[in-house]
């Protein structure tokens, strides 16, 4: 679809829609660039709060996967103002406002439709040095794969939408996706190491890593038994409890994964599920690696890149 979108000449736009990153940037200053990005979604928990701070994190995730900093937000929403209390709105908004204050940032206003499906984000803008922009694509054979976040949140979240999940997978779920990337982004954008990062969303890690294989520039080895998963997510798994978008995403990357024997249609599942403001995927040089996980407790080195060009090998 993105291809229908008019091309730019200007000089200024660093990263554009033609290349499929997280965040528009724009350069404004020798030293200066703006960081654009819009997101909204669909409510992932029951509590109103809790969806506003998690869609709020997840709306800013993708500033921070640039390696750009925050400076204010809109509010985006939907709400059918007929079937549902305005209260539970003032909630959704109150959750957002304190996610972007742990951010250090203000909602300077916003926009609102009338619309039967609920939704809400935020439209994100930072900023960035023009020179220290990280893309989803600059990996090189060789680095190390880094992942702050443990995945399981599509599968859980659907297990929540079906009564199946327990107050404590919630809690925990939730946890995970309202927690800010921002000191991933900080560790990462102060290491010169650090070659290509985005953050793990809707396609899930395969389909993210797919992107930052570029047009075949360089190849990706994923250990599969080093990759954090929320445990819960397991047993759903098992179980079918899998939404439509994590099934999706497997069939678009078979094409790209070579699988090793031994592996579980639960493994190939969990590892294309579709998440909710993930964590970030990071690109580090191998002589780099060591300092930024010891600045970054968070991260789990789950791979490598690789010399077999366009190809994700998992063993």
């Amino acid at each position: 679809m993105l291809r229908h979108i008019p091309t730019t000449a200007d000089e200024h736009v660093l990263v554009g829609a033609t290349l499929a990153d997280d965040a528009a940037v724009y350069q404004i200053t020798e030293d200066l660039a703006l960081v654009a990005t819009l997101d909204y979604i669909t409510p992932v928990v029951d509590e109103p709060f809790a969806w506003g701070a998690i869609a709020a994190a997840n709306a800013l995730s993708d500033v921070y996967a640039m390696g750009g900093r925050p400076i204010f937000a809109l509010n985006v929403v939907n709400f059918p103002r007929d079937t549902l209390p305005l209260e539970m709105l003032e909630l959704v908004v109150q959750g957002g406002a304190a996610k972007t204050a742990e951010a250090g940032i203000p909602i300077l206003g916003g926009h609102s439709v009338d619309d039967p499906e609920p939704k809400y984000g935020l439209v994100a803008l930072g900023t960035v040095d023009p020179n220290r922009v990280l893309c989803n694509v600059g990996a090189r054979p060789g680095d190390v794969l880094l992942l702050t976040k443990p995945l399981g949140m599509g599968i859980i979240t659907t297990a929540i939408k079906r009564g199946l999940a327990a107050e404590a997978t919630i809690a925990r779920a939730v946890e995970v996706m309202s927690t800010l990337n921002r000191v991933a982004s900080e560790a990462m954008a102060s290491s010169a190491g650090v070659h290509a990062a985005t953050d793990v969303t809707g396609f899930g890690l395969l389909g993210h890593l797919g992107e930052m294989l570029g047009r075949g520039d360089v190849g990706a080895r994923l250990q599969a038994t080093a990759v954090p998963v929320l445990e819960e997510a397991w047993e759903f798994a098992r179980q079918g409890v899998v939404p439509g978008g994590t099934r999706r995403n497997l069939t678009a990357v078979e094409p790209l994964v070579d699988w090793s024997e031994g592996l579980t249609g639960d493994h190939r599942l969990v590892l294309a599920d579709a998440q909710t403001s993930g964590g970030l995927l990071i690109a580090v040089a191998p002589e780099a690696a060591a300092a930024l996980e010891a600045e970054l407790p968070v991260a789990r080195r789950i791979g490598e890149f690789t010399d077999r060009l366009g190809r994700i090998e998992v063993v």
